[in-house]
């Protein structure tokens, strides 16, 4: 493929290629349930809900109020995103001991093994692609995304808004 030479060209290519790592993580997550492995309640949710059990997993807990605010979503519509992945079991929520109004929301204990093995499937797609680009290029992989990163997460620079 040529290089693409223009500010689209250059973000539809990163667009279409951050796809193909996503088609290929989901097809070894399908791989890995049809095995039996134990992943198989992951294959029955969303990619929204999948979004907040990483968050919710990643942070140990959170209010309902701050996975909205990370989601992007009102927090009617992460609240009803939480009673569905409660009910199949993969999030509890519990209250705050220092303010009954308050209620947090954390991976079911049932469900953090799961979700390690979901992590651990998808850290090995990246391994894997890792190991086939090669030190140099991951290396250079990691620099640009640092800076993408630091530049993702600069909140002082405004979000650009969609008229």
């Amino acid at each position: 493929m040529p290089h693409p030479d223009t500010p689209l060209e250059q973000a539809r290519f990163i667009f279409t290629t951050g796809k193909l790592i996503r088609d290929r993580i989901n097809r070894l997550m399908a791989a890995r349930q049809a095995q039996g492995a134990c992943l198989a309640r992951f294959g029955e949710i969303s990619v929204a809900q999948m979004h907040a059990l990483f968050f919710i997993h990643s942070r140990q807990r959170m209010t309902i109020k701050e996975l909205a605010e990370t989601l992007s979503v009102s927090a009617p519509s992460a609240s009803a995103m939480v009673d569905r992945l409660v009910e199949k079991g993969l999030v509890v929520r519990e209250p705050d001991p220092e303010d009954r109004r308050r209620v947090f929301v954390r991976i079911s204990p049932q469900a953090v093994l799961e979700m390690e093995a979901v992590e651990e499937t998808i850290l090995q797609a990246f391994v894997e692609l890792v190991e086939e680009l090669g030190p140099e290029t991951s290396r250079e992989w990691c620099r640009i995304l640092e800076r993408a990163h630091a530049i993702l997460t600069d909140e002082t620079k405004p979000l650009n808004r969609l008229p």
